[in-house]
């Protein structure tokens, strides 16, 4: 599998286990040195937060562009930015979850007006309604809000991943106008049968679509050079586009405009990757010429920060195919076409499968995964989820199984996207909305520190979360089953230098475990159960110890 240059480290990663007896504090430390662990993005933890509903780190942004009209339920700002998700970062709590990216919605300044799309009057606070490319809006924060975000995530051995959005601008509104037509189209409205009526379309009404198969030279929109002007910063601009279309020999068609925006985040910022939006409706290419402009602006950046490297792992770029399933493989179908998304492009898809999966047993997911992800898939990966921003259907939306959701998304192979909340158990069913605004509640922050069953749960996340994170081969390596009844498993990853394993087993409902290790761990090895914080040594190709939890996580422990 093409992973990035690793350093052969799991027996020393014990210490980020779980055990009772220590404080956060004591996790968060020794979830610092983040920059020696072992690290693949085919099985890596994201945390996928909005960034308007995660934390108010910053009350003074909260209103700008008079954007003051009331609103729809959960469609106007609430407060969250920048600042606030740096402050967790500086606490810890990502470290003790074992998250080691984060993805943030779409930073970019948003349409200054709001609209009325039949689910009552919103602002662009999800971040996806594009004003300007080039400009951070005012409401998540500044450019230096950002540089210390990344700069403090890296610190933490964790990355950061924007949002990218090519294929539309924000909504017209008459405060906002709408881009021109050389730019965009404004009908017809997608019907996603075919392979073109599902690009060359709005995604839905007043949602204005860039013209991304076009190769024709266009004008800036003469609303964006009276903005720059007025903001102080149109010669600059120009002399950056000039630059880039010299260098690159690209047509200044209105993709390309986009895509020089977007990568200025990565040799600005040093951020490790994008999430792509709507990759589907786009035309492929679009995104093998994104990815080779990010690659570019990511190799720049690092020349120009040695001192600031993490490693040398590649940028990433993840897409969203909306209803792409693992199982399609490397391929989406769109009836009358298949595409490849994967080559030249994506890393990863966002993988719709596993949010389903209710009634499948957890062997039959992780075989199946594993069986895909080390063969037709290898090189490649997906991202799973249990919950989304815009997933209207997601497992266990009433959050009755929160504990097993956990269990689901984070011992799947391939990598696992946490939605904000997930780990605490966030309303996903919120009164007087409409559609997709009932899944982003905000973070109940007071809820999280004061009430014992969601400290309960929190706790459950984290252990899962950490040794995963402390051991490449649950995400990235191979699945095993060993033993049916109990049900226990190993997962061995192997690649140049570095080897790492483990054994889990599950619905241990007994109190004395009687655990086989199947060869993985050979007689007299002394392995740490990082659920429970027991230690145990093989005897006979099994371990016997008791334990009042149903799972069990093991790793070895090296002297």
């Amino acid at each position: 599998m093409r992973f990035s240059t690793l350093f052969f480290l799991f027996a020393t990663l014990a210490l980020l286990s779980c055990n009772n007896n220590k404080t956060m504090a004591s996790k968060t430390s020794e979830a610092e040195v983040q920059d020696e662990i072992n690290f693949t993005w085919e099985g890596a933890t994201v945390y996928f937060l909005l960034t308007d509903r995660f934390k108010n780190g910053d009350p003074s942004n909260d209103v700008n562009f008079d954007r003051t009209k009331e609103t729809a339920v959960l469609r106007g700002f609430e407060g969250g930015d920048i600042k606030g998700v740096t402050q967790k970062v500086e606490e810890g709590y990502f470290n003790d979850l074992g998250v080691n990216a984060i993805w943030l919605t779409p930073l970019v300044e948003q349409i200054h007006a709001g609209t009325d799309e039949g689910t009552g009057f919103t602002y662009g606070y999800h971040g996806y309604w594009t004003k300007d490319w080039t400009a951070l809006d005012p409401n998540f924060g500044t450019e230096n809000d950002l540089k210390q975000l990344v700069d403090a995530a890296h610190g933490k051995g964790i990355r950061i991943l924007l949002d990218a959005v090519i294929n539309h601008t924000g909504p017209a509104t008459e405060e906002d106008g709408v881009w021109p037509d050389s730019w965009v189209r404004t009908s017809p409205k997608c019907e996603f049968t075919t392979y073109k009526n599902t690009i060359e379309c709005t995604l839905v009404e007043n949602l204005p679509d860039i013209l991304t198969e076009s190769d024709a030279p266009v004008e800036l929109p003469p609303a964006l050079e009276e903005k720059w002007k007025k903001e102080g910063r149109y010669e600059t601009e120009i002399a950056e586009l000039d630059e880039f279309f010299e260098r690159t020999g690209h047509p200044r068609a209105p993709r390309f405009y986009i895509m020089k925006w977007l990568t200025d985040y990565i040799t600005d910022y040093g951020i490790d990757g994008y999430r792509v939006d709507t990759v589907k409706h786009t035309e492929e290419y679009v995104w093998e010429e994104f990815r080779a402009e990010c690659d570019y602006a990511f190799d720049l950046w690092k020349s120009e920060h040695p001192d600031e490297l993490m490693d040398e792992t590649p940028f990433y770029m993840v897409g969203e195919v909306y209803f792409y399933n693992i199982k399609n493989g490397q391929e989406y179908d769109f009836g009358d076409k298949k595409v490849d998304y994967f080559g030249n492009s994506f890393d990863a898809l966002i993988n719709f499968d596993l949010r389903t999966a209710d009634g499948r047993s957890y062997e039959d997911i992780f075989s199946s995964y594993s069986q895909i992800l080390n063969n037709e898939m290898d090189g490649f990966g997906t991202l799973s989820y249990v919950s989304s921003h815009d997933d209207g259907q997601p497992f266990d939306q009433a959050r009755e199984r929160t504990y097993e959701s956990a269990i689901r998304l984070i011992l799947a192979p391939g990598a696992a996207q946490v939605y904000y909340g997930d780990e605490v158990g966030r309303t996903l069913i919120v009164d007087g909305t409409n559609g997709d605004a009932t899944l982003r509640s905000s973070m109940d922050w007071e809820d999280i520190q004061n009430n014992s069953e969601t400290k309960n749960l929190l706790e459950h996340w984290q252990k899962l979360g950490r040794f995963r994170n402390a051991h490449m081969a649950v995400g990235a390596g191979v699945h095993e089953l060993i033993s049916e009844n109990p049900y226990v498993f190993s997962r061995v990853y192997s690649e140049g230098d570095a080897e790492d394993k483990v054994v889990i087993a599950l619905n241990m409902k007994e109190t004395q475990k009687v655990i086989p290790v199947g060869g993985i761990f050979e007689d007299g090895t002394l392995l740490r159960d990082t659920y429970a914080g027991n230690e145990v040594v093989v005897e006979n190709g099994t371990v016997t110890y008791a334990s009042p939890f149903e799972i069990v996580l093991f790793e070895q422990v090296l002297e």
